[in-house]
């Protein structure tokens, strides 16, 4: 008898189970919810590429036609507007950095970038060298000048670091 109350119980316990599991969880079914529709197109403006939480952000300033990679390294190494550092984005460009004597395609390199600056190059912040490749990069791709994940080669009076892609894509 035992073995039957055991079979039983256990096919009580399985019935109860399936019941629980199809159940689910409360939540009642609803209908399609939809959004609008995805933004597409280019951004209109620069690409600034400035910090939050010591993580780069792409930030769109409005210029009147297509800013060049210098115009644009001009801007980051002016800072974040007002508006930006309300919303808690800093830089680490060094403010007195004159961040671009030219801009030109590497030797050698198809579709590389050598950004000259003033100051030391291998001195800058890990951040503040991703911060103008990625802008150069991103300036440049915009203007046809390379493709989207072209390296960059910053360049000082102490010499140049490694070409490096822009780490943010």
């Amino acid at each position: 008898m035992t073995g039957r109350r055991t079979g039983r119980r256990l096919l009580a316990g399985g019935l109860l189970l399936g019941t629980l599991l199809t159940a689910g969880c409360g939540v009642r079914p609803s209908a399609v919810i939809t959004g609008r529709p995805a933004v597409s197109g280019p951004g209109q403006g620069v690409g600034l590429y400035l910090v939050a939480q010591g993580e780069l952000v792409l930030v769109l300033r409005s210029v009147n036609a297509g800013a060049s990679p210098s115009e644009a390294l001009a801007l980051l190494a002016a800072g974040p507007q007002q508006n930006e550092r309300s919303q808690g984005l800093t830089s680490d460009v060094p403010t007195g950095l004159t961040p671009v004597v030219e801009v030109t395609p590497g030797a050698g390199q198809i579709g590389a970038l050598t950004v000259r600056i003033t100051g030391t190059a291998r001195a800058l912040a890990p951040t503040a060298s991703d911060q103008i490749i990625c802008t150069v990069a991103d300036a440049a791709a915009q203007n046809g000048l390379v493709g989207s994940s072209a390296p960059v080669t910053i360049v000082g009076s102490d010499g140049a670091q490694p070409a490096r892609r822009c780490p943010a894509r």
